[in-house]
């Protein structure tokens, strides 16, 4: 009788272990996602007469907003036909009725052996000086610039250096072993997106490969607005002040830019974060928590914010480019919707993921602020009071009006334009 409780304990041991390998792992599903795009290239101040030089690019437009969209459905099966899958779409999205999520052909290629290069017979280490700067404000702030420099620093080191924030890792649907995948665009239907398109309203995704995935689409979903900058002003000391609309649907702003200094050679990075930061990993798609946590951090900017000061650090003639994006709030749906009691089994049969971005890119070309406008009527003031020659030693030649306004702002980034295009 002593050995019962002994034998109980065994079989009870032994039935948890049974149990453990007898449960069942959740079974792969379907997921969609809608990747939801606003971008713009624009110069603000620029002449209307400069947007003509898009026909040097083939006719398209090259500045002011577009609107993309990109979709991408995978499943865990493969159909016995050849995969078709649609998005059926809202009216209000002006394309049509569906748009056909096309699963790519993979060509396959014979695998060439890389030819080998001749040895060198000394390594170089690349020469490469970097300076980053951060913050928004007409002066630079403490302890910047922070200077990379391959020549004083291990390829360790350097890669330490340029390191950010480490956001949530996304991995859309593709193409896999045993998976089916569709997408739009693609080769087959590469329609332009309306400026007036909306996405508010029903959705439906129908495929012979996944169970049909619907749901409904509000404003906080639908394309943003376009990123929108006033003329960029120059302060006195040589900073620029940027500033934008806001977007109603933003949940966040960051802004990045880079230029280069043609004396010293060296590649300057900045940052609107509040604290050190290179930004390089936030100019895409992130979550909404991450956008909520860079924002405590001070990382990015609140969505309340309509304007930053880049410091004096590009110097005239040798202007940077500034990236810039607004945030928009994620949707993540799931069928069913995951239950209030974690107990409760939970067998998902598909997914679907809503993200949105609006991002611009622009020349830092700068108008002259206030300060620096008083700096210059106070010279052109002096001049005035300088004794003029007389019209009368210029041989009976006539002075005539040019006309060009080369003093206004819109001549002067005009100007800058034909420098950069070569015409």
């Amino acid at each position: 009788m002593k050995t019962l409780p002994w034998l109980a304990c065994s079989c009870l041991s032994l039935s948890l272990v049974v149990s453990s390998f007898g449960a069942e792992k959740p079974k792969p599903y379907p997921h969609y996602w809608m990747s939801i795009a606003t971008s713009s290239q624009s110069i603000p101040g620029m002449p209307a007469e400069i947007g003509g030089i898009a026909s040097m690019f083939g006719g398209k437009k090259m500045f002011g907003p577009k609107r993309e969209l990109h979709l991408q459905l995978e499943a865990p099966r493969v159909p016995a036909d050849a995969p078709k899958a649609d998005h059926n779409i809202p009216p209000e999205q002006k394309m049509g009725a569906s748009l056909p999520l096309v699963t790519p052909t993979v060509e396959k290629s014979e695998y060439v052996a890389p030819e080998r290069g001749e040895i060198p017979e000394k390594y170089e280490k690349p020469k490469v000086r970097m300076l980053i700067y951060w913050g928004c404000g007409e002066t630079i702030g403490k302890g910047q610039p922070k200077v990379i420099d391959t020549a004083t620093m291990t390829p360790v080191e350097f890669g330490k250096a340029f390191a950010g924030r480490t956001t949530t890792h996304q991995s859309p649907p593709s193409p896999r072993q045993g998976w089916t995948y569709g997408e739009w665009p693609n080769k087959d239907d590469r329609t332009d997106i309306p400026a007036d398109s909306s996405l508010i309203g029903s959705h439906l995704i129908k495929s012979n490969y996944t169970p049909d995935i619907t749901f409904a689409l509000d404003k906080k979903r639908d394309f943003m607005a376009p990123v929108e900058f006033s003329p960029l002003q120059k302060t006195a000391n040589g900073a620029l002040k940027v500033e934008w609309k806001p977007i109603p649907t933003a949940i966040g702003y960051f802004a990045t830019a880079i230029g280069h200094n043609q004396d010293s050679g060296e590649t300057i990075f900045w940052s609107a974060s509040e604290v050190a930061e290179p930004g390089f990993a936030l100019q895409n798609y992130l979550t909404t928590g991450d956008v909520t946590r860079f924002i405590k951090e001070k990382v990015i900017l609140d969505p309340s914010r309509t304007a930053c000061t880049i410091p004096p650090i590009f110097k005239e003639g040798q202007p940077g480019m500034m990236q810039f994006i607004a945030y928009g709030e994620e949707l993540n749906l799931t069928q069913p919707p995951k239950p209030k009691d974690p107990k409760k089994r939970w067998d998902i049969e598909w997914s679907a993921k809503v993200r949105l971005k609006s991002t611009a890119m622009m020349p830092l070309m700068a108008t002259e602020g206030a300060d620096s406008s008083k700096a210059s009527s106070s010279k052109k003031a002096k001049k005035s009071d300088e004794p003029k020659e007389d019209s009368s030693n210029n041989s009976g030649s006539e002075i005539k009006d040019s006309g060009d306004n080369t003093g206004s702002p819109a001549k002067d980034i005009g100007n800058r334009l034909r420098g950069l295009f070569g015409f």
